[in-house]
Parts: C-alpha cells; structure tokens; sequence
C-alpha cells in the first residue's frame, strides 16, 4: 500500500485508520499479525467509498467483529481490516411492528440482548455470552441451544464492491450451518430480526441460565477463537477431539482445552501457528481415528 492509497483511505473513514495494526491487540485469542490497516466507519456513505475505492485499487478487505471466530496468522494480512461502529452500530425499534428490531452489524450481541430484554422481546437469549457482533453472528448464522440467527432474521443490508447498497429479504438469505451465503466481497450493515414478545424478567432468567452453561462447559478464563470446528452431521466435534486424547495437548503457548476440546486457548504468549498446529494435529487425528474431516468453524485469515 503506497502513501497515496494511505492518504486516501484516511480522508474517505476520516481519519479513523490505523496501518500497520497488530491484531493481536484485537482479536479475542489474542494473537496474529499485523494487518496493513484497520479502519473504524462510521457512516454507510463512508463504507460505499471505502469499498469502492479498495476494490479499484485490487485492495483486499474484510470486515471483523469483535475479533472472535477469526485467527490472523502470525504473517498477518495484506489489505484492510474494517470495523463497523458509530450508526452501524445501533439498534432501534420499528414503529410499524412491535416484535422487530433492526440492528447495526457493528452492535455488540451484548448489548443486543439487554435491549430486547429491557423491551420484553426474546429469541435471542441463546446468544448470550458470544463475544461478537451481530454482523458476525449473521455471517455466520451462530447458533446454540437449538437455535440459529437466520432462523429469526427478516432482512439483510449489504454493501457490495461496486459500492451499491442492498436489501435482502429473509426470501433470498441462504442460510446454513454456520454460514451465509452472501456475494463475495459484500458487508454486511444492517439487520431486522422478528422476535417473541415476553415478560423482561423471564428473558433475563433465560439469560442468565444460558451464561451459567457457558460457564460451566466453555473455558471462558482463557482467551481463545470460540469453537474451532463445527460439529459434523449427527456428532459433537469436542467429542471426538476428546476420545482422541487430545485434552490438554500443547503448541507453544496454546492449548486445547482440558475443559472442552473444541476450543483452542492461549494459556500466555501464544502465536497463531500454536493454534494452527493444534487444529491441525486434532483434524488429522480424527481423520485418521474415525474417517470424519473436521471443517473449521473460524476463519483462518492471512
């Protein structure tokens, strides 16, 4: 990336770009490598031209969340990470429907949930505890305890490469496990969900027991990428990690968790090859032990 390309990419996000940004600082593992820049929008208009601009300059880019789900390699990533705050990050109600609200991907599910709470709406209690974004989790179509988002999701805003915004209807949203497909270079902005009208305290109740599995079943007390692969039809991917013997087995600074084999944790000073070389080791062990490929869950960037 020349300085010309620097000072334009700066004057299009209002100088809310950081270049050569390490991602270690970022992401929820805790490692990667530098990225040539990370810029913070704020506006759609400015997201129109920052995309437009990167695709006519052959620029890669990509969106990130909170920085979960994602492991950027310790070479890093030539092109342009963007996170989505300020009006993409909002969330508000619709006047023309009590049970719909509409969300900027760059909202924190966190604060997603004490809204629909505060507002007796439910159906996203199962996201409680994810530490990302709900452009993340529409990407992504996070699940647990038996639900998706997609399920609940009504509309789509993207930002395509041409720099055009579009609406998605739930019609045209090809949801699956773990993913959605969406054309490729488009960012996600906006999404309106249909949730459940509740009682606010049995949503919090429900809530709150949600956390306390997470607790009990996840080891939330070391920084990791979440769940590193998805579950393959009919079975669990921690357990099948786990009947291989591979609890506890180190990299470097990495570690698959004694407490749940599907997650990869740094337990201090842990680079990504660690993780990599541990998600390697467990697909080719499962591989090898019962003839099922593991798929990753997160996405390996750089």
């Amino acid at each position: 990336m020349n300085h010309w390309q620097k000072d334009r990419i700066v004057a299009i996000v209002d100088g809310a770009a950081e270049f050569d940004y390490p991602m270690s600082r970022f992401t929820v593992a805790g490692v990667g490598g530098k990225v040539d820049a990370l810029c913070r929008v704020r506006h759609t208009a400015a997201l129109e031209d920052l995309v437009v601009f990167l695709t006519e300059q052959h620029i890669p880019y990509f969106p990130l969340g909170k920085g979960s789900n994602v492991l950027v390699t310790d070479r890093g990533f030539r092109g342009v990470v963007i996170v989505l705050e300020g009006k993409l990050s909002q969330v508000e109600d619709l006047e023309e429907s009590r049970d719909k609200v509409r969300a900027g991907a760059g909202l924190a599910l966190g604060k997603l949930l004490d809204f629909c709470r505060s507002r007796g709406l439910g159906g996203l209690e199962f996201l409680a505890g994810i530490p990302g974004t709900v452009g993340g989790a529409i990407a992504m179509n996070a699940g647990a305890f038996g639900c998706e988002f997609g399920g609940l999701t009504e509309e789509v805003r993207v930002v395509l490469p041409g720099g055009e915004s579009k609406t998605l209807k739930a019609a045209e949203l090809e949801f699956s496990y773990r993913s959605l497909s969406l054309p490729k270079g488009a960012i996600i902005t906006m999404a309106t969900m249909r949730l459940r009208p509740g009682e606010p305290e049995r949503i919090a109740l429900k809530i709150s027991r949600n956390l306390r599995s997470r607790r009990e079943r996840q080891p939330l007390g070391y920084p990791s990428c979440g769940s590193v692969f998805k579950n393959p039809s009919g079975d669990f991917a921690g357990r099948l990690i786990e009947e291989s013997g591979l609890k506890g087995r180190k990299a470097g600074g990495a570690m698959i968790s004694p407490k749940h084999a599907n997650f990869i944790v740094n337990t201090g000073g842990a680079r990504a090859r660690d993780f990599l070389r541990l998600m390697e080791l467990a697909r080719r062990t499962v591989k090898e032990r019962t003839g099922i490929e593991l798929e990753p869950e997160i996405r390996v960037i750089g």
